[in-house]
This record gives C-alpha cells, structure tokens and sequence, in this order.
C-alpha cells in the first residue's frame, strides 16, 4: 500500500494560511468506491483511507514511512505567484473594464 506525503494547499475558502503548515501523510485507495444501492451513500471498504497523519517537517513524515515500510510518494508543494491588488482598485480611475451597474 502506497501513500502520498504533501503540504495541503488552501482551500478557496481561506484568507489565511490556517490547516497549511503540516506535512500530511495519506494512504492512497486500494479499492474504488462503491454506491450503496439502497440509500445511495458512497462508501468504500478500504479503512487505510480513513488514515490522515499530520507531520511538522517533511523529514518527520519520510522517517515514519521509511520506519514502518510505507512505500510513498513524495508531492512537493508548489509556490503560488504573489497577487499585489487591494479593494481600492476595484474604483479606481482609469480602471481596465467598464463598470456594469
């Protein structure tokens, strides 16, 4: 069983860098998931993929898979380009694009 170690990026949800700081270490799914024909739910029966382990550094997350042989795959994170825009510019003169209201 293999599993993926990465930094979880933002969700689109998020202003702040909260829940993005650890090192996560998931299992990847052995079987599909299933539709129950009588409720509908989607359920799987592999439980490993229940498992999500948090890490502080990336060398943490490496050493537990390397000390219970866990093959992994290492997913490292990508920078994401910096936005420079204030609220401000949204009325500012000039503006590129006409106003719709």
């Amino acid at each position: 069983m293999a599993a993926r170690i990465y930094k979880p990026a933002k969700t689109a949800m998020q202003s702040g860098p909260a829940r993005t700081k650890d090192w996560v270490l998931e299992y990847e799914p052995e079987a599909p998931r299933e539709i129950d024909p009588l409720m509908g739910w989607t359920s799987s029966r592999d439980m490993k993929s229940q498992l999500r382990l948090a890490f502080e550094t990336k060398e943490e997350a490496i050493a537990y898979a390397e000390r219970n042989g866990i093959a992994y795959r290492l997913l490292e994170p990508q920078r994401r380009a910096q936005v420079r825009k204030s609220y401000s510019d949204n009325f500012r003169f000039g503006r590129k694009g006409a106003w719709t209201h």
